[in-house]
């Protein structure tokens, strides 16, 4: 049988706590070690009982209290928090993600559902309430760089998944966000480095990015002679004609 999840309540309102208390001691799997409201000691408090979860209400993310957690999670030892709040708030949610906690219920969840949480946490996984994944998906999308433009020319010998990939290698990115971007196994985009190495001539990957840059220049040049000669004319002979005209 597997031992109980050790939790300790840190919630400000004391008909919270003890209405959670109430509810957990009900649940074989989940032992409450201890309760308390926020203070400036809570700490302490918190640190000798050694709870491997924390159960915390969505009052805990003003500022001071978020260095309470961060405290906290440092201080114990594969510490986890799962915060409870009373209305599905994506700005509450991402903000607790970043203050390190990962689980999320909601205030009307029922006590198995609590307590499966708090299982789940326990057992390394992370909770959130259907109605705000989207609210992760957005936010995961937001911060990811936008999908590479095909900014190396086709006359290289690459091929269009091998010209995405160099101008990742160009920003420096790793083989595994390069493959998180671009939905690959890190496996292929290992094999894509390595012909892209082998067509560039260089010798590894910072070679890539070393040719790019070197070649930036040439390019610009070489368009804005395009440029020139389009102005003037089909071909490059336009500049030299004009000239023999003036003279």
């Amino acid at each position: 049988m597997r031992k109980p999840a050790a939790v300790y309540l840190l919630a400000e309102n004391r008909l919270l706590r003890e209405a959670l208390i109430r509810l957990l001691n009900k649940r074989s799997e989940v032992s409450v070690v201890g309760a308390n409201a926020y203070s400036e000691t809570v700490h302490r408090e918190i640190i000798a009982a050694r709870p491997q979860i924390i159960l915390v209400d969505s009052s805990g993310l003003e500022s001071y209290r978020l260095t309470l957690i961060s405290t906290l999670l440092t201080a114990i030892r594969n510490l986890q928090v799962v915060m409870v709040d009373m209305d599905p708030d994506e700005e509450k949610l991402l903000c607790a993600i970043r203050a390190g906690i990962v689980g999320y219920v909601l205030k009307n969840a029922s006590a198995l559902e609590v307590a499966a949480a708090i299982r789940a946490v326990a057992s390394g996984k992370a909770v959130c309430p259907p109605s705000l994944c989207m609210a992760l998906f957005r936010f995961v999308r937001q911060q990811a760089p936008s999908p590479p433009r095909l900014a190396w020319r086709s006359d290289l010998g690459l091929s269009r998944r091998e010209q995405e990939i160099a101008e990742l290698l160009r920003q420096r990115l790793t083989n595994k966000e390069i493959a998180l971007l671009l939905n690959l196994s890190e496996q292929t985009v290992k094999n894509h480095v390595h012909c892209i190495i082998r067509k560039l001539g260089v010798r590894n990957r910072f070679g890539i990015a070393e040719f790019s840059e070197n070649r930036q220049p040439a390019e610009r040049v070489a368009r804005l002679t395009d440029v020139t000669a389009a102005e003037f004319g089909q071909n490059r002979e336009g500049p030299r004609a004009l000239k023999a005209v003036g003279e």
